[in-house]
């Protein structure tokens, strides 16, 4: 089996444009959550979230790129560009051959949706675009990607709602461990930021009108995101012999399912999928540092995934650091695992433990070391990051410093 390393990183989200800016943020601990800017929102009862800002898609992408990327495609993109910049790969000839791409996304292209149901109920037309499909399609992204690069390797999509980047992500480690490909472009991206977006979540009853506060015990809620977060796994032999500059080994991965409710969480299966993560990366409880939380603010989750850390780790949870950076970035459903995994490196890379902002009561129920408010230094050599998905699906990636 081989060793799997990150050698690219790019994201846009609420927090930033790029990395650093979005990691200075996390430092920081700004909130990225504000008003909603978008047509009707005034008909919303929810009308915040993790919007990006100063989004300007002419300013990146050409007409005939337009006409086919949904907002989703357009944010992967980006933070495509930005990764493999970073990683210095070059796919032409035959490496294009032995490396592909998988990303995770739960709703694919929602703004196409939205704007074309528009189109034709309120605006009363009987002709949408020609390329509303290939632009809606929830492997849109992936297959442009794909394209950009020349990767001919292992391609495709995953949707498991709010664990889809995870498992993306899970599934290039795996690859690229087991020698199916040198190298994977992995993450996930969503943009569900419109009318019809916010209004099916609003039919849940699980949204805040004011803040997300995750472990907080008045918290009420999450909160809507939007935004990319896309990596370079390379096999760690490859990486080194050619000098790249390694964030940080992926070092395990774990799935399971509740195979309980469709949307409660099970403490049992979100625990299961933490211990398997650290089997499969060979770590012990107390090698572990840090833990990026699932944390959605809401009441059922928090205490549920508390409760799965605190009895997976043991007598190790009273020493671990585990927060939500959603406070910040907002939930970014089938995205949030891959923007998230960002501060999971910083943690092992910079010894910075990105906080849980918008922390104002404790609740015994959540009674962890939430790093509430305010940033924290701190050396971990090794971290995981958790996404657990309405339809009870799990997934945990483990992390070490490189």
């Amino acid at each position: 089996m081989r060793r799997v390393a990150i050698t690219g990183a790019g994201t846009i989200n609420a927090l930033g444009h790029d990395v650093a800016t979005t990691l200075t943020a996390m430092r920081e601990g700004r909130c990225g959550i504000g008003p909603l800017e978008f047509r009707d929102v005034d008909r919303l009862q929810i009308r915040i979230g993790g919007q990006v800002r100063g989004w300007e898609a002419e300013a990146h992408f050409n007409r005939q790129d337009l006409a086919l990327f949904d907002r989703f495609t357009q944010f992967t993109m980006i933070a495509a560009r930005q990764a493999v910049a970073q990683s210095g790969l070059d796919f032409s000839g035959r490496l294009g051959l032995e490396c592909g791409v998988v990303l995770g996304t739960a709703g694919g292209g929602v703004n196409t949706w939205d704007e074309n149901y528009r189109t034709v109920y309120e605006d009363g037309k009987n002709r949408v675009h020609p390329f509303v499909v290939p632009k809606l399609m929830n492997n849109a992204a992936a297959s442009h990607v794909s394209m950009e690069w020349n990767l001919r390797g292992p391609s495709f999509t995953v949707a498991t709602a709010c664990a889809s980047s995870n498992h993306a992500m899970g599934l290039a480690f795996q690859m690229v461990r087991s020698g199916a490909a040198r190298a994977m472009i992995t993450g996930g991206s969503e943009a569900m930021l419109c009318f019809g977006g916010i209004k099916a979540w609003e039919g849940l009853r699980v949204m805040s009108k004011d803040a997300c506060r995750p472990f907080s015990a008045n918290r009420n809620g999450m909160v809507q995101g939007e935004g990319a977060g896309v990596f370079v796994f390379e096999d760690w032999d490859h990486a080194a012999a050619r000098g790249a500059d390694i964030l940080a080994e992926v070092a395990g991965f774990a799935m399971s399912s509740d195979a309980a409710d469709i949307v409660m969480p099970s403490q049992a299966g979100a625990e299961r999928a933490i211990s398997g993560a650290l089997r499969d990366a060979g770590l012990n409880p107390a090698d572990v540092g840090y833990v990026n939380a699932h944390g959605t603010g809401t009441a059922a989750n928090d205490k549920t995934e508390c409760a799965a850390v605190a009895h997976a780790f043991g007598a190790d949870a009273d020493r671990l650091m585990i927060s939500s950076t959603k406070a910040m970035h907002g939930h970014l459903i089938g995205g949030t695992g891959a923007v998230e995994l960002l501060a999971c490196i910083m943690a092992l890379r910079n010894g910075v433990i990105a906080p849980t902002i918008g922390y104002e009561e404790p609740d015994p129920e959540c009674a962890l070391d939430v790093v509430p408010n305010v940033a924290r230094e701190a050396k971990v050599g090794a971290a995981l990051s958790n996404a657990f998905a309405f339809g009870g699906l799990n997934a945990v990636i483990a992390l070490k410093r490189a």
